[in-house]
């Protein structure tokens, strides 16, 4: 019974927790990793390389360079011969999640969209774009992603670019019905889910900004699926369109030279609303949603009623 109140006063100060840290002496010997003091051990962790051009979200300047002066150069400026309105409605220095619509074969709009932040904004910045899991299953395609900005469609990551680091981040909350809606049922826009993306910017008290793209419709117009070779090949769907599967894989990347335009319109901003407080009323954000929607088909609207030529503009 009396053992615990036996025990030697040594063994209560070798063992409680507010008994200071001893370094060992150089002369004994190296003292196993377990049992070395935090500062001891942040010594032997490597220094960040002044050249490193990865970051945390796998994003890699090198590759992202190499195709924004390339391949998404030509496309912006001389294929789709971009042009942007109210660009100003991005934030220049805050977190910020663009609302998009998003269609075609294989969507290029992501790609201009950030194409036109980096040149025409006053304050060009990195857009982080969400993707959905499925495309892991696609080797080699999965690694270029991250490399060029793509991030996994999760809370967590879009919370995080947008309340700790204070990030544009990209959504498409069409998602896969988007892409795989026909030429004849172009610009009408599907379903915004739950208005999971509304959630998100609430909680990390940034701004939304809806986003129009016409052009990406006609530049990688879908005429039909066929649902048996999908089965085969183990695509997400296996369009028909004018170059694919006539031209093999690379037909996806075979785009019809659309003029694009991409309005951005008044952001939202989710602190006048309630911020993360009001996130948790499940009607209020999906009554948002929706109205995001009207607008951004509204505007697709306006946009196409103006165009006198979907290849002139």
């Amino acid at each position: 019974m009396g053992c615990e109140n036996d025990a030697p006063m040594a063994d209560e100060q070798r063992t409680s927790l507010a008994a200071p840290i001893s370094v060992p002496d150089e002369r004994e010997g190296p003292e196993p990793p377990a049992h070395r003091p935090a500062e001891l051990m942040r010594a032997l962790l490597p220094a960040i390389e002044p050249e490193r051009r990865l970051n945390d979200w796998g994003r890699s300047e090198r590759v992202e360079g190499f195709m924004d002066r390339t391949l998404v150069e030509f496309f912006y400026r001389y294929w789709f011969r971009v042009e942007v309105e109210g660009i100003d409605n991005v934030p220049s220095d805050s977190g910020g999640l663009l609302v998009s619509n998003h269609a075609g074969a294989l969507p290029p709009d992501a790609a201009m969209i950030g194409k036109a932040i980096r040149e025409e904004h006053p304050n060009p910045r990195p857009l982080y774009i969400t993707v959905e899991h499925f495309f892991k299953g696609y080797p080699g395609f999965s690694m270029l992603i991250p490399k060029i900005g793509g991030v996994a469609a999760h809370p967590a990551n879009v919370h995080r670019l947008l309340a700790d680091e204070q990030q544009l981040v990209l959504v498409f909350p069409e998602g896969r019905k988007g892409t795989e809606q026909l030429y004849r049922d172009r610009y009408r826009l599907r379903r915004f889910g739950r208005g999971g993306f509304v959630e998100a910017a609430m909680r990390a008290e940034a701004q939304l900004v809806p986003t129009c793209v016409i052009g990406a419709e006609e530049a990688a117009p879908i005429f039909g699926h066929v649902d048996v070779m999908r089965r085969l090949t183990g695509l997400i769907y296996f369009p028909i369109t004018p170059s694919f599967p006539w031209l093999g894989p690379l037909g996806m990347l075979g785009y019809l030279p659309a003029k694009f335009k991409i309005r951005f319109l008044a952001p939202i901003d989710t602190v006048a609303l309630g911020g993360p407080e009001a996130a948790e009323d499940k009607a209020l954000v999906q009554t948002l949603a929706q109205e995001i929607r009207a607008q951004i088909q509204e505007n697709l609207h306006a946009m196409l009623a103006e165009r006198r030529s979907v290849w002139l503009g």
